[in-house]
């Protein structure tokens, strides 16, 4: 089983990594608002996710199985000190090597993410922008009563032709 855990982990930060270069790769094509490009990667993340998702599925059954056999362990165990239980030295070395991996490929997943998201809402607010300047809208100098701009629409573009 904790051979499983081993090849279990080895796959996820493969992934992962996998993952990072896709954020990169979707990071260019936001840059340069390549939609089609955008469009490939968003489907090569969606099966990206779905194997992670099912990766993480078995990862955890296998820690669940294996802290059956020591009563000590809880779920506050760090994943560290769980992984010194290995039934080798060599075994032992290789989870922590590969949970230190993991950890830093989904540190740079997440803040890839964060970056694509902040450059997601900018190319939104860009053509929300170009929107309104082909319908002739104009944003008035007041706030409405929630907050909000108040946008009002001069008659120059039909949106429901």
């Amino acid at each position: 089983m904790w051979q499983n855990l081993i090849e279990t982990l080895d796959k996820l930060g493969e992934v992962y990594g996998s993952l990072v270069k896709l954020g990169e790769r979707k990071r260019s094509a936001l840059v340069n608002i390549d939609m089609k490009g955008l469009s490939d990667i968003l489907d090569e993340e969606q099966l990206l996710t779905a194997k992670i998702q099912k990766l993480e599925k078995k990862r955890l059954e296998l820690l669940r199985d294996l802290s059956k056999s020591d009563k000590t362990l809880t779920e506050s165990t760090k994943a560290k000190d769980f992984y010194r239980l290995a039934p080798s030295f060599a075994a032992e070395k290789k989870l922590i090597q590969l949970h230190d991996r993991l950890s830093k490929n989904v540190d740079q997943a997440l803040k890839l993410r964060d970056n694509n998201k902040i450059l997601t809402q900018c190319a939104l607010d860009a053509v929300q922008g170009q929107l309104n300047k082909l319908s002739g809208a104009a944003v008035e100098p007041t706030y409405s009563g929630k907050g909000s701009d108040i946008v009002t629409h001069e008659k120059k573009f039909d949106f429901k032709a």
